[in-house]
């Protein structure tokens, strides 16, 4: 396991064309620094390849949280059994004071906890 500590809170907006520095692509991307970081325990919505406009509405909505929930002071990223997934980017569970930002958006229904695999938010009432 690794666990990489911000010591101060880095300011953080919404992606928009590359080079990205430090910015949120959707409700469980973000980059910090330059490095694409994947939270590791949730799936958010889509927002750029929503599958509906429910998803791409509730994908807004976690976006929009995730950046607020940044924005709120540091944050540790801790690393489980793979550092990086086949995208490339960082794997980590993001925490602030022991709690899961991702345990934050599933408990706020803008998120579901990681399951190996994407789920379909168009139709399902989840």
């Amino acid at each position: 396991m690794s666990v990489l500590a911000l010591s101060a809170a880095a300011l953080f907006t919404f992606c928009t064309n590359a080079p990205c520095e430090t910015c949120v692509v959707d409700g469980d991307t973000f980059w910090l620094a330059g490095e694409k970081v994947r939270i590791a325990d949730i799936n958010a919505p889509e927002t750029g390849q929503a599958r509906c406009a429910s998803e791409r509405q509730r994908g807004e909505a976690a976006k929009l949280r995730l950046l607020e929930l940044l924005n709120r002071g540091p944050v540790l990223l801790v690393g489980g059994r793979r550092s990086h997934d086949r995208y490339g980017r960082r794997l980590a569970v993001v925490t602030r004071q022991g709690r899961s930002l991702g345990a934050q958006l599933v408990t706020e229904g803008l998120a579901e906890p990681w399951r190996g695999r994407r789920s379909s938010w168009c139709g399902t009432g989840a």
